[in-house]
């Protein structure tokens, strides 16, 4: 990206008072879209054995009603940017709410477990063109960086919040029905449509969509989740895992090339000379690959390994929230005041001292001290990625918010798939889960020291 391309600091002023409740809707309706975004993949988790009573399918249903959901949502982000660049941040909001929304119906009403999984897919895809559209509305609504510094913070509690009340609620709404874990999200994504009439129409930039790179992505995301997916269940060397990943680096080859010949590429390739933007990439997935790591070696040692009850296991996880939400409106006043590196470095510290002692202290099996230990990781992830995702709106141009949102959030979602496959071959392998967990645990603690090291090359203030 040519320099000429970013936003200046001459540009960038405050918005004008009378546009500042409007500002708030918007950064309202973002963060209740973070906020379902990620309440759906840790409610549905709990729900998990009375869904497969209910509809049957076995374990497979049950998984593929998690992965369902991650599939369609990682394969869809890159498209999700490009069409909220084309049609307007608000107009994509909207139709991602509704997709949303009808998915969620149908998830409630599922009359088997095949309905209910192919729901799950599009209500992934909904999720997926949800993502980037509400952190380009909130790049609309606050173009101040100083301001769009708080507002990411705000807007980063939608998720921790969900991740305070997911699991505990799913376990309070299954032992009523599990369908009351879809239904809940009914009267939320109404509340957003109606809010979203006060937001400004979003300015629309129609150009010719890249068919051929649209193609390739999916194909290229869809091959690699669905190979990390099966490889993580039935081994990275059997047929399907080695022919679906083989696949997918082809296509990502294929992609890669067309990005760098047509036009109007979905993924500018420009977006990478900007060493803000590849640091925070990597970054981006580091931390999904703790943060989902921990989250999933930790429930099922609680429930499976401890004996402990889905909403019990979910208490657990409380105090790591409440401190997350925490650190997560304090990481717009610290990034204002000390620029984003420290935020950053300071919060993948905190997550790599978190899962050092969760690997430590596992062999104890306490749930007191999983929930200690959780806490660093929880609260270091909340101050950190905000201040990463600020470096990626600064960092280009407005009309590439979503291009660039949609992108950074693909290689979190890749780092969460990752994790989520082989964690998961690591437990299920001959030396026992501890040691599995152990392993794994210390994998992601190094890869987040490597994130710590590398944002020290954030630029401060």
């Amino acid at each position: 990206m040519s320099s000429s391309s970013l936003p200046s600091p001459a540009t960038d002023t405050a918005v004008p008072a009378t546009d500042r409740p409007r500002a708030r809707v918007a950064l309202a309706i973002g963060s209740l879209g973070f906020f379902l975004i990620t309440l759906d993949i840790s409610i549905v988790n709990v729900a998990l054995t009375n869904i497969s009573q209910d509809l049957g399918g076995g374990t497979a249903g049950q998984q593929w009603t998690i992965d369902g959901y991650t599939l369609l949502f990682a394969s869809l982000l890159l498209f999700a940017g490009n069409l909220t660049d084309r049609i307007g941040a608000k107009q994509a909001l909207t139709l991602g709410i509704t997709v949303f929304t009808l998915a969620s119906a149908a998830c409630a009403g599922a009359p088997g477990i095949g309905a209910l999984v192919a729901a799950r897919c599009v209500q992934g895809a909904g999720a997926a063109i949800m993502l980037p559209a509400s952190m380009a509305l909130i790049r609309e609504a606050f173009p101040d960086s100083r301001r769009r510094a708080r507002a990411l913070g705000v807007w980063a509690v939608g998720g921790a919040v969900a991740a305070l009340i997911g699991q505990p609620l799913g376990g309070v709404l299954t032992t009523l029905d599990w369908r009351w874990v879809f239904t809940i999200n009914l009267p939320v994504c109404a509340a957003m449509l109606i809010c979203l009439v006060r937001v400004a129409h979003s300015p629309s930039r129609p150009s010719p969509f890249d068919w051929p790179g649209q193609l390739l992505a999916l194909i290229a995301m869809a091959g690699l989740v669905y190979g990390l997916i099966d490889g993580g269940h039935a081994g990275f060397a059997s047929a399907s895992a080695v022919l679906t990943l083989a696949v997918a680096a082809l296509a990502t080859v294929g992609f890669l090339v067309v990005q760098a010949r047509v036009s109007h590429p979905m993924m500018p390739l420009d977006l990478f000379t900007a060493q803000g933007f590849r640091i925070a990439s990597v970054i981006g997935f580091c931390f999904m690959v703790g943060n989902y790591g921990s989250v999933f070696l930790s429930s099922l040692f609680l429930q499976q390994h401890l004996g402990l009850s889905p909403l019990r296991a979910g208490l657990v996880y409380i105090p790591s929230a409440v401190l997350a939400i925490v650190a997560n409106l304090s990481s717009g006043p610290v990034t204002n005041r000390f620029g984003a590196r420290v935020p950053v470095v300071s919060g993948m510290v905190s997550m790599v001292v978190g899962l050092v002692a969760l690997a430590a202290l596992v062999p104890l099996e306490s749930p007191l001290l999983v929930a200690f230990s959780l806490i660093f990781v929880g609260a270091g992830g909340a101050l950190a990625m905000p201040a990463v995702t600020g470096v990626v709106l600064d960092g280009v141009a407005p009309e590439q918010a979503g291009a660039a949102s949609a992108v950074f959030n693909t290689f979190r979602q890749i780092g969460g798939a990752v994790a989520i496959a082989i964690f998961g071959a690591l437990i299920a392998g001959s030396g026992g889960f501890v040691t599995g967990m152990q392993i794994g645990l210390a994998t992601a603690a190094a890869l987040l020291l490597l994130a710590a090291l590398i944002g020290l090359r954030v630029r401060t203030k």
